[in-house]
């Protein structure tokens, strides 16, 4: 079958597309930025990429001989207040755009929404699910609760309360209950429902066989991990102070961390049906996702994080717009050196952050990422998905990685953190010579008196940094 496939570069789609390439489809992947085309697929002669823009739809060219579309856009993140409107734009788009296809069925994946009371998010999930029904083509709709897999949103906060925090004083909402499923039912639920006429305009619940508590699921990721905690809960943290406690403890957002504590007050119990019979799936337990989760972790394999979203960032726009370094206005360091050995240098260029750190005065980083974290910002604690792989849009720390190619032996990150301006930090080797380069673009006066109360750092973080990169321990 040909398939149209939306949100190309988030946590889902991006497991989906190899998915679907094993079952021998073929894939038309929608991208909003060409620069962010993943590397697992890129070269895959079974893909092709169209940029598309589902919030302006006048400039989106879809193939008309598509069979199936999946339609998996959307934010957990984004704190617009027309949030639910620009859900619904986008929806609706799609949907025109598909009717003058040849499409048959629409699968998208939603949220379990059977309690009166929803958050914003899953409110905005159920009018999205009303928005695709069409008379054209027919719509498959799976409603997941808690997704559990290496790099999703909720294991990997699950991951830094657990690992960081012995006792734990928590909000109430650890009580309510809700029912996990872990990544890989959920992609054979996607894949398998694909063409089944049994399932056209239809929804069904997908959820994994046991009801549980979220402290009930901090406790057994515990004992996976083999270490004992304590979770005290109290009734009295508002959502604000559970929305902060979430942010300081783990490496979310502060956006994403006030949408999760909406979602985690609202009990997430699914209907029984038939789904599981007629797809063909027994959906595992908790633990053993877990487990299949740090199994991706150990072998350094996790294809996607919630992460890779550039809205779990500043970023607004396209990475392609920032991917030039900037010359006038912009305060500069500029560091070169002779490369000794290029392997070497390279593969510790790309190895740069998260558990492996800055290699010099990496504890001046912490501190700034630290700061970062009490403004508001990124902080260090999005590490980056893989220890020595890099790709556009990866995260990494409070960087935002805009280019990686080692042949072109370049890496170029854009900073995410708070600042009163832009700033760039590129690795490019030329004619066996390393570049380091360091550029920041002030907005206004406190940009300018940011650089320079920062400038006494750089003569030794920078310069460390750079004789790291190139001298052999």
């Amino acid at each position: 079958m040909k398939i149209l496939l939306t949100g190309t570069t988030g946590y889902i789609a991006k497991r989906l597309a190899l998915q679907l390439l094993e079952d021998d489809h073929e894939l038309v992947c929608c991208v909003r930025d060409m620069e962010r085309i993943p590397d697992e697929i890129e070269e895959n002669p079974k893909c092709t990429f169209i940029k598309v823009d589902f919030l302006k739809p006048e400039l989106a060219k879809i193939p008309s001989d598509i069979d199936a579309a999946y339609y998996l856009i959307h934010s957990m993140s984004n704190s617009t207040n027309d949030f639910e409107e620009l859900e619904k734009n986008c929806a609706q788009n799609f949907k025109d755009l598909v009717e003058k296809t040849n499409c048959e069925q629409v699968v998208y994946l939603s949220g379990i929404v059977n309690d009166d009371s929803l958050s914003k998010h899953l409110k905005s999930r159920l009018q999205v699910e009303n928005t695709l029904k069409s008379k054209v083509y027919s719509l498959t709709t799976f409603r997941a609760g808690i997704i559990v897999g290496s790099g999703s949103a909720s294991f990997e906060i699950i991951r830094d309360i657990v690992e960081k925090l012995p006792f734990m004083i928590t909000p109430k909402w650890l009580n309510t209950k809700t029912q996990p499923i872990g990544i890989r039912d959920v992609l054979n639920f996607l894949s398998n429902g694909l063409g089944n006429e049994k399932l056209y305009n239809k929804s069904y619940d997908i959820f994994g066989p046991e009801i549980l508590t979220y402290k009930e699921m901090l406790l057994q990721f515990a004992e996976v991990r083999d270490l004992k905690r304590h979770i005290l809960t109290l009734p009295v943290l508002t959502p604000n102070l559970s929305s902060y406690w979430l942010y300081f403890v783990t490496s979310t957002s502060f956006q994403l961390a006030s949408a999760l504590v909406n979602s985690m007050k609202v009990e997430v119990i699914g209907k029984t049906s038939d789904i599981n019979q007629i797809i063909g799936v027994k959906p595992m337990n908790y633990k053993t996702a877990v487990n299949l989760a740090f199994q991706k972790i150990e072998q350094n394999s996790v294809v996607s994080s919630w992460k890779d979203a550039v809205s779990s960032g500043v970023f607004k726009d396209q990475l392609s717009k920032h991917i030039e370094l900037p010359h006038y206005g912009c305060f500069k360091d500029i560091r070169t050196r002779d490369v000794k050995d290029e392997n070497y240098t390279i593969n510790r260029i790309w190895s740069i952050g998260g558990r492996n750190g800055w290699y010099s005065f990496n504890w001046l980083w912490k501190t700034r990422g630290y700061v970062d974290k009490l403004f508001g910002g990124v902080g260090l604690r999005r590490g980056r998905t893989h220890d020595t792989y890099l790709e556009p849009g990866d995260p990494l720390d409070f960087w935002r990685v805009l280019f990686a190619d080692k042949d072109e032996k370049r890496l170029l990150l854009f900073a995410e953190m708070k600042l009163p301006g832009e700033a760039w930090l590129e690795f490019k080797i030329v004619k066996n010579k390393l570049y380091q380069r360091a550029v920041f673009r002030p907005k206004g006066v406190w940009g300018r008196l940011y650089w320079y109360s920062v400038l006494p750092f750089h003569a030794f973080v920078f310069k460390g940094m750079i004789n790291a990169l190139i001298d052999k321990k």
